[in-house]
């Protein structure tokens, strides 16, 4: 089932049940509720570190373009393709906020 995940409305969060670690520049995070490591590369990591609290898609991808030289509408595509396997995997939450 595909993840809904508005650039605007949505809120991203790491999930609770997690454990993470920097190495070397990648992350590695281990899912305590199934035993399951997942690896992240640089981009991945920073990306984890900024959802440490409640993001909006816009927030990720402004913290990236400030970090890494990188095009908007293909760092917030490959920001979208990275959100919706945490998402599918249980590493994160997301909540909708409809619009005031």
């Amino acid at each position: 089932m595909p993840v809904n995940i508005s650039t605007d409305y949505s809120r991203i969060v790491a999930a609770k049940d997690q454990i993470f670690s920097e190495l070397q520049g990648e992350a590695v995070i281990l899912d305590i509720k199934s035993g399951v490591y997942y690896g992240l590369n640089q981009v991945g990591a920073s990306i984890w570190n900024v959802i440490q609290a409640p993001k909006t898609v816009n927030e990720i991808r402004d913290a990236l373009l400030a970090e890494y030289e990188v095009d908007s509408q293909a760092c917030e595509t490959d920001i979208l393709i990275l959100l919706e396997d945490l998402a599918k995997n249980g590493l994160i939450e997301i909540t909708n906020e409809a619009a005031a």
